[in-house]
């Protein structure tokens, strides 16, 4: 954690689009029509669709779907422009060392908004690295991670937050020791201390992902139209605040299109409605950004030809499902691939986007990698160490922009 900069805008003063009203309380309706409540509007954000409604004292988010036809027009019609927020809705970030000290040992000033990064892809993304490996070359290469006396550091700032399948695997404060709650650590530990670092408030990263899953099937993104494998789309049918895997669909199909996008983002949504929980103290959060690392199942059940368009519907979507308009995007290239790799190239091509400038960057693997992502590296903390750190620095320079 570094020194105070300046106060932290909290997520929903910084949206340029959010629309405000005056507090009035009204009968709101569900979609179906089946259910009713009065509550008073707090604020609503037309680009993403996102609601916040105060009801009995309590502050509801949800998204404008849930609501009936007449509550969404009369929220379009009724809304004006927020007054302008002087900021991008990012965290302020500070200037990296270019040796990063030991974390101090303290907490995070509270007051402020935790910065959530949510870490998706497949078995890579998990945590293969040696942590005892990790040890022995840790005072020479990342002295940070190990104190003096060469025991573990841990960092009172960044929780670190682990979901596989919907099921919690681990929930405790970041240190190299124990990075996935299995012994073993994954580009967490990098990624982690670059923002604790920069960043002057809680940080949280939050890991929800499963090996063997391609961006072209079982992560294709709700809003993906044709671009799956053999050309499908999207079958899923969950609401954007609130995903969820379809029963139904799974049931009659065995599986579906996005269903591993479904059940990633539903249990990261529901972990951030139980923020406490998850950041012991914490009552306030923003996305502040995405990491993606995947792409070893893609050739044999995705679609490496439209991995680019993909990614862009992948990026789009998670800021709507997050309500978070501003946050960045870092991915990263499979270690074994050169630039040239086709889908090397469609990582770079998805980042160079117009839309995507200074939104979205991409870590190029292969000079910090050992083995391929097949072998999950063969667990080489180096590999596992680089593709963190990599992938932290660019998400620092992202939010710096």
């Amino acid at each position: 954690m570094r020194k105070p900069h300046t106060n932290r805008l909290v997520a929903t003063a910084a949206l340029g689009s959010m629309l405000f009203l005056a507090a009035q309380a009204r009968t709101w309706t569900s979609a179906d029509g089946g259910r009713t409540f009065e509550g008073e509007l707090e604020s609503y954000d037309e680009s993403t669709g996102m609601v916040e409604v105060k009801s009995k004292g309590k502050t509801m988010k949800f998204n404008q779907e849930v609501l009936s036809e007449d509550d969404i027009a009369w929220l379009k019609e009724n809304g004006k422009p927020a007054a302008a927020s002087g900021g991008s809705g990012g965290p302020e970030v500070g200037e990296l060392p270019d040796v990063l000290p030991d974390p101090d040992g303290k907490e995070a000033d509270m007051s402020k908004p935790v910065q959530v990064f949510i870490m998706m892809g497949q078995s890579n993304m998990l945590g293969f690295g040696n942590a005892g490996q990790l040890k022995g070359i840790a005072a020479e290469k990342y002295p940070y991670v190990v104190d003096d006396e060469g025991n573990w550091n841990v960092r009172k700032d960044v929780r670190n937050v682990f979901f596989c399948m919907a099921k919690l695997k681990h929930n405790d404060w970041l240190t190299a020791e124990n990075g996935n709650g299995s012994g073993k650590f994954g580009p967490e530990i990098g990624i982690g201390n670059y923002l604790g670092e920069a960043i002057d408030a809680p940080v949280m990263i939050l890991k929800s992902c499963v090996g063997n899953r391609a961006l072209g099937w079982d992560l294709l993104p709700p809003s993906a139209d044709g671009t799956g494998s053999k050309g499908q789309s999207y079958q899923g049918d969950s609401e954007s605040s609130n995903r969820k895997v379809s029963e139904e669909v799974k049931a009659k199909n065995g599986w579906y299109a996005g269903l591993q996008y479904d059940q990633d983002v539903g249990a990261a949504q529901e972990a951030l409605k139980n923020l406490s929980t998850y950041y012991p103290g914490a009552t306030e959060y923003e996305v502040a950004g995405f990491f993606w690392w995947q792409g070893n199942a893609e050739k044999g059940k995705g679609n490496v030809e439209t991995y680019d368009k993909n990614l862009a519907y992948l990026f789009n979507d998670l800021r709507k499902d997050f309500n978070a308009p501003n946050a960045k995007f870092v991915c990263a290239t499979l270690g074994e691939h050169d630039k040239t790799a086709t889908l090397s190239q469609k990582m770079f091509d998805f980042a160079a986007l117009p839309e995507f400038e200074d939104q979205a960057a991409v870590f190029y693997s292969k000079p910090v990698a050992k083995g391929g992502s097949g072998g999950h590296y063969g667990g080489d903390a180096d590999t596992y160490m680089g593709v963190g750190e990599g992938m932290g620095k660019l998400m620092v320079e992202l939010l710096a922009k």
